[in-house]
């Protein structure tokens, strides 16, 4: 039998759908990240994988940390912790605790959530820390996002104190919010409430810092933060219709500039793209060569509906590229993973789509690959040497 050296085809293909070049977003952000949960699409991205103060939005794990101790049994809503010294000793943001209060893990939460309690998150820590400290929960948190995912995100206390090794990315946090939205939709909905009062104290402190919420765009959570470090950022998330995005902004200079950027963002997301089916699953986007086969070619598809999400404006024609090693060499089963389709929108993430064979290849009879090496003599002596494959 002659070799035949595989080769990397690379075949241009025309999707069946239009698109223009995404319109880009000049955030007025130090650093920021936009996503689309359902399509799993990246909409923005600026220093987004920068190590950088997270101020309070930090206090994000603290919360996944401790419901997840609920979740497992380790916590109750209803169990009431004691508040340490060193809890009440935090300035800032706090729930006005004292050495002489019990306070439920259910108030606690809420006042992490719509108050940002730094002393609150201190309580919580002290509770779930492997030694009873806030630094030892900090080096837990620090070890339990790691084997989340967040990659570049380093924890020195509970609750976002300015810290030297206190950081975050804003994808980290991004992913960090996704998270809490599908692990714990029972504890979500704590994220839209607007107000929480505790024990009558206070009463200038009991509205939730999110500029978003109530202003009928869909927007239900997460977090704000502000430190002179860190400059004024947000956790954000909103749903219209059966999509949710989650941005994360940092680095704003006001109040007022994260409320309008913030905004300003969730607009563009929902209205400057549209969702499409890119690809059917089952249907052939190419046929690959066989060597050696009972056909000479098989075909390629998805296994699955390909969604993306597209700009709306100025339609042009989507293409791809079809990459597989090859000519493929028989026998091949349906559904080998023997190709990738990888679609490159312009302004938009390459997507990157793995093709099956449509249908069996089965080895050729005598004839057939009798055949098959006659034809490639004939091609070698038709394109001399320089045509040998």
């Amino acid at each position: 039998m002659l070799p035949i050296a595989n080769r990397l085809f690379h075949a241009l293909v025309a999707l069946c759908l239009f698109a223009a070049p995404a319109a880009a977003f000049d955030t007025q952000a130090r650093a920021a990240f936009v996503t689309d949960l359902k399509t799993g699409t990246v909409l923005l991205s600026k220093n987004a994988d920068q190590p950088l103060p997270p101020a309070s939005m930090s206090k994000l794990m603290t919360l996944y940390v401790a419901f997840e101790a609920i979740r497992e049994g380790r916590l109750s809503l209803s169990e009431k912790l004691p508040v340490s010294r060193h809890a009440m000793s935090y300035g800032g943001s706090t729930m006005f605790l004292d050495t002489t209060d019990r306070v439920s893990v259910e108030d606690l939460l809420r006042g992490i959530i719509v108050l940002s309690g730094n002393d609150a998150c201190v309580v919580i820590a002290e509770a779930l820390s492997p030694d009873g400290t806030e630094a030892g929960f900090a080096r837990f948190m620090t070890q339990r996002a790691q084997k989340m995912g967040l990659t570049n995100s380093v924890f020195a206390n509970s609750n976002g104190w300015p810290a030297p090794n206190h950081r975050m990315s804003m994808r980290d946090l991004a992913l960090l919010a996704t998270r809490i939205i599908e692990d714990f939709p029972e504890f979500y909905p704590m994220f839209a409430e607007m107000e929480f009062e505790f024990d009558g104290r206070a009463p200038q402190n009991v509205h939730n810092r999110n500029p978003l919420l109530g202003l009928g765009i869909g927007a239900d959570g997460l977090k704000t933060g502000h430190t002179q470090a860190a400059g004024y950022g947000l956790v954000g998330s909103a749903k219209q219709g059966d999509r949710r995005i989650v941005f994360v902004l940092s680095g704003l200079d006001t109040a007022a500039k994260r409320a309008e950027e913030a905004e300003t963002i969730v607009s563009w997301a929902f209205r400057q793209f549209v969702e499409s089916t890119v690809i059917e699953a089952g249907t052939e986007i190419l046929r690959a060569d066989v060597w050696m086969g009972d056909t000479q070619s098989v075909g390629l598809v998805s296994e699955q509906d390909v969604d993306m999400l597209l700009p709306v404006l100025d339609a042009e024609e989507v293409k791809a590229e079809v990459v597989y090693e090859g000519p493929l060499r028989a026998p091949v089963a349906k559904g080998d993973a023997i190709a990738e389709l990888v679609i490159s929108p312009e302004g938009m993430p390459e997507v990157r789509v793995p093709l099956v064979a449509e249908q069996d290849v089965a080895r050729g009879g005598f004839v057939n690959r009798i055949k098959t090496v006659s034809n490639l003599l004939l091609t070698r002596l038709q394109q001399g040497p320089e045509g040998a494959l």
